[in-house]
């Protein structure tokens, strides 16, 4: 039996941005939950967790931000894991879409934390670092989808 090679993403890479995921997801769980129980965790590496996590900005229409990041989070890793199974083409804009909006959302929160709170957390560090390499991971997407795609004017 011949093995089926993906044209457009590599397994290696699939499996790295799915790994990738979830850690955030895990991240982004932890925080969940620390939320709900009303414990301020911890901060080892830089001081000011309590500050962003119980902040204003720690909530987005009354919802906590990192709720928002996990299910984030499991969205792009259901997205890649549907790929991955199915290989439908038409996922790709979606997996690219959801990192860019998700890159965008921590590009916010690093600025709140930086030029607003002026504290900062290393679980929301963490969570910016994976949605970062989540958006360059869905940039190659997007680029080698475009690449195996004609092109289609849209006016």
């Amino acid at each position: 039996m011949e093995r089926s090679i993906d044209p457009i993403i590599p397994r290696k890479l699939k499996i790295i941005f799915l790994c990738v995921a979830f850690l955030g997801f895990l991240d982004a769980s932890y925080l969940t939950m620390v939320h709900y129980l009303h414990i301020i965790p911890p901060c080892y590496i830089v001081q000011g967790c309590q500050s962003v996590t119980t902040s204003s900005y720690s909530f987005i229409l009354g919802v906590p931000v990192a709720l928002l990041g996990t299910s984030y989070y499991l969205v792009v890793f259901g997205l890649m894991l549907f790929y991955a199974d199915t290989r439908k083409l038409w996922i790709l804009p979606w997996i690219t879409s959801t990192t860019v909006l998700g890159f965008l959302f921590s590009l916010w929160f690093l600025y709140a934390q930086a030029f607003i709170i002026r504290e900062w957390c290393m679980y929301c560090l963490f969570s910016a670092l994976t949605s970062t390499t989540l958006f360059a991971f869905g940039l190659y997407v997007w680029k080698k989808h475009m690449a195996n795609t004609p092109s289609v004017l849209i006016f």
